[in-house]
């Protein structure tokens, strides 16, 4: 799955590498652009996550060219997320959970 992500060209480091140094690196700056993006791109969960990251992709893409100087837009492919895991995961949460309170009850 193709994922993009917005940086600044001075920030050293990879969002997608290395998020808490770039996110602290880009909040001293004071660029905030997680909440840049947050402000640019609209957010619908209706609608598939590869179509919203399309248009994510273009609409940052676009911002990009008209803000060469201070940003730019890193591209990579990420594997897609296994969210038959994710469930497994969620329901040995609630298993646990349940497991928990009966124990308490008795």
């Amino acid at each position: 799955m193709r994922e993009c992500m917005l940086t600044t060209n001075d920030n050293p480091f990879d969002p997608f590498d290395n998020f808490e140094e770039w996110y602290k690196i880009d909040m001293q700056f004071g660029y905030n652009t997680c909440g840049l993006v947050a402000r640019l791109v609209p957010t619908d969960e209706s609608l598939p996550h590869d179509f919203m990251e399309g248009i994510k992709e273009e609409i940052l893409n676009n911002w990009c060219k008209m803000n060469f100087l201070t940003h730019r837009l890193i591209v990579k492919e990420v594997p897609d997320p296994d969210y038959e895991a994710m469930n497994k995961e969620i329901e040995d949460d609630i298993n646990s959970d349940d497991k928990e309170i009966s124990e308490d009850n008795n």
